[in-house]
This record gives structure tokens, sequence and C-alpha cells, in this order.
């Protein structure tokens, strides 16, 4: 029996398919191990959004290069979004990879694997989805949790982005296979369930002529198991009414809109190819805040895009610090080849662009602080992660806190408490981005 290691890297979306993959994998006779020098076959599951994300892929994939020249019999693979954009680079500048393998065949993975020989080095990236795509995965989260992707590709073309041209056209799941997904997922133990896709709000539209999202998170709430369904990438233009309205009536829905905006100038916004403009985000923003008054809304903006100037940066210091997010995240822009911002003029030197980015994240903190400090004295139920020894406290999230990008709650509690577990806790203290309390 082959053995197989697998590290994925980038989104949560990229996530899915690594796990698709194993799941594709065991099915078909391989081992999964967990340390590359136990391999026999090591795949290293990349990404290529932006600069950063492409060279941390490319040193994953130098780091496994050492552990073939350890055994020269391994072979490497590599898949991912950077294998589909850049198939015959990577054969040319890193000819220690032995299989090259794109975002559309993964399904075919374990058959291309049996299939190689050593003799030369392969390609497999298909322009369109080859076959059906494997539903059994082998869940890397914690037990307790696990994201459920309802969609793959994207049709918003951002001016900025690269991913319609590496994913693909915008794809639905059928409502019966995510339901059966996240049933089979709720018997295995996981509690809460994050929605993803490239872009969850546009939802069913392809495949039901309408934005079915709402649809799909009724019949979601009906399965046993579930307590909490998380929202991730809600575009603004499309968080509707009904949307909103089904967000507050069912429980399990975590009162949590996901949304990024990426700027608030109406002429920047324009440039990357949006679709709102400033007045239709802060109307939304008001309205999400008027109909769900515990709502937490996150979002992520880009500092630096081409010809941004000083007046519309101010700009969106400005709004960072009147609109409150609860949640922000901030790139500095990145110059992806192949898209229409590359080519505009303006474009602003990194060390700029990276000022920028630290600017609004020192803004967002001061927000984040007084927002945080005026959770001390009311209670929030958390899902308890784990036990820190150091410390000596629990930590867990609320439903305002997503899995790795958003903060923690510490906490004390007289009796145990086991990861997965969810407890009411008091707040008696914060910090800029994390809560410390105890269990009532």
């Amino acid at each position: 029996m082959k053995k197989v290691s697998l590290t994925s890297l980038g989104c949560s979306k990229n996530l899915v398919d690594a796990e698709e993959m194993m799941g594709l994998l065991e099915d078909n006779g391989f081992e999964l191990v967990a340390d590359e020098e136990d391999a026999d076959i090591m795949i290293v599951n990349t990404c290529a959004f932006i600069d950063d994300a492409k060279q941390e892929s490319i040193d994953c994939i130098m780091d496994h290069i050492e552990y073939k020249k350890q055994d020269s019999s391994r072979i490497l693979v590599v898949t991912g979004c950077m294998s589909q954009r850049y198939k015959e680079e990577i054969l040319t500048e890193i000819p220690e990879v032995d299989i090259v393998v794109g975002t559309n065949d993964y399904g075919r993975l374990a058959e291309i694997i049996k299939s190689y020989t050593k003799e030369r080095s392969e390609i497999y990236c298909s322009d369109v989805l080859s076959g059906e795509k494997p539903m059994r995965r082998v869940v890397t989260t914690p037990s307790y949790m696990a994201y459920l992707k309802i969609a793959e590709g994207c049709d918003n073309h951002c001016t900025y982005c690269i991913i319609p041209s590496i994913r693909g056209k915008y794809r639905s799941r059928t409502i019966e296979d995510i339901v059966a997904e996240a049933k089979t997922l709720a018997e295995k133990g996981v509690r809460e369930l994050v929605v993803i896709a490239q872009d969850t709000t546009r939802y069913g539209m392809d495949i039901y002529g309408e934005y079915s999202l709402p649809r799909l998170l009724n019949e979601l709430c009906e399965i046993d198991g579930i307590h909490w369904i998380r929202l991730h990438y809600c575009y603004p233009e499309l968080v509707t009414d009904e949307l909103i309205d089904t967000v507050a009536k069912q429980e399990k829905v975590c009162n949590y809109f996901d949304i990024p905006i990426q700027h608030c100038n109406d002429r920047i916004l324009k440039l990357m190819g949006r679709k709102t403009n400033k007045a239709e985000i802060t109307a939304l923003i008001k309205k999400l805040r008027e109909r769900i008054p515990d709502a937490v809304i996150r979002t992520t903006l880009i500092a630096g895009f081409p010809g941004e100037t000083e007046e519309e940066f101010d700009e969106l210091r400005e709004f960072v610090t009147d609109a409150e997010f609860d949640r922000l995240g901030v790139f500095a822009y990145s110059q992806e080849e192949g898209t229409a911002a590359a080519r505009l003029d303006g474009q602003l030197d990194e060390e700029e662009k990276k000022n920028r980015q630290e600017i609004i994240m020192i803004d967002q903190a001061a927000v984040s602080e007084e927002l945080n400090s005026k959770k001390v004295g009311k209670c929030f139920e958390v899902l308890v992660e784990g036990y820190d020894n150091l410390i000596k406290m629990y930590f867990g999230r609320t439903y305002g806190d997503s899995e790795e990008i958003d903060g923690k709650v510490f906490f004390t509690s007289k009796r145990k408490l086991a990861p997965g577990e969810f407890a009411e806790v008091e707040i008696n203290d914060y910090m800029e981005y994390d809560l410390y309390g105890q269990v009532r």
C-alpha cells in the first residue's frame, strides 16, 4: 500500500479540496500519513491568490524537494490554484516536481498517480471540470467544526482577482448534495458548519434561476446535531432582505455576516469592478444593525489599490472608524499578472502599500478594543476549543468569532469542559481582539 502525505495551503475552500482528495485516495487504497518522511507520494496543494501565497507555495514545494533528495523514489505532486495557473512554469522552473494537477482534475488524482511512471513529468490541468468531484472527505479541522463548500468558481470578475480564470465560472452544488454532506458531518460529531464559496450569496442562480441561499440555510437548520451555521463571503449587493430575515429567524444561523467590501471610495470601487458604492454599503450596515441588533459584521479591505490617492486613503480610514466593523482584515494590494488592475496606472510601491495596510489595522485595533470594552459584564455562549496549560484557562469562540481568523475568549471554569461543548461565559476583561471571563 502506497503512503501519501498532503500539505494544503491557502483558503478554506482549498482545504475542502484537500480533504476530498484525501478521501478519494483512501478509497483507492492509499494510506494517508502525516509526516513526509514516511510518504511514498508527497502532495502540495497550492494557493496562488496573491504574491505572498505564491511564495509560500513555492517555499513549501522546495521543502518537499529536500525529502525527495533523501529518497529519489518519492513522487512529488503539486495540485491546486498555482498548478492551474502556472502549470508549464512549475515543471520548467522546478524539474523535481513529477506531477502537476489543476483544480479541475483532482477527482482523477488516484488514477493519475497510479498510472504515473518515472520516465517523465506530467501535467493534468483541464480548463473544465473533469468528471464528478468526490464527496467523501477526510475532515482535518477540529472534530466539532467543518467547512461546507456550496459552490465552485466565481462570476464576479473583480479587476484585482485571478480566481475566475483559475477556478472557472460559478457552479452551485444542488441543495440535496449539500444537505446530504452536512448530515454526514453532523453524524460524525460536527456542531458548527461554516458555509463557504467564493461568493455564497450568489448560490443557486445558475441551477435554480434564483438566489437560493436562504432556502439552503432553512434546509440545513433542520439537521439534528448542528448547533451553529456560519456564513462566509457574502457579497454586499446580494445581501437581500430575504437573507437577513432568514438569519434573524433561524436560531442555528449565527448572526455573523462576512461581507468583503474592499473599499469605500466610489472611484476606487468602480476601478475594482465592484458592484456597490459607498452609500449602498453604508445603508446595508445600517439595515443589518437595525434588523439584527447583535449582528457581528466582518469585512476585508484592500489598501494601496492602483491610483489610490492620500485623500481616498484618508476617506477609507475615516470610514473604518465610523462604521465600527466588529471584525476587519486588510490586504496590501497585490499586482497579479493577467488581471485588469495590474495594467492600471498609479501602481504604488510595496512599502507604501504595506504602510497603508498597517495604518488601517492600527485604526481597527482601537475600534475593536472599544467594542470589546462594552462586552464586560455580558454573557456569551462559547464553543469550547481547548485548554491552555500555560495560562490555566480554557479558550473558545462566540457566535461572532470564526475559526482561525477572529479572536478568542479565554475563561475559567469550575467544572471540566471538553472541546466541542458549549458554555455560558460571563466577560470580565478584554484586550484589542480577545475577551476574558468565567463560566457562570
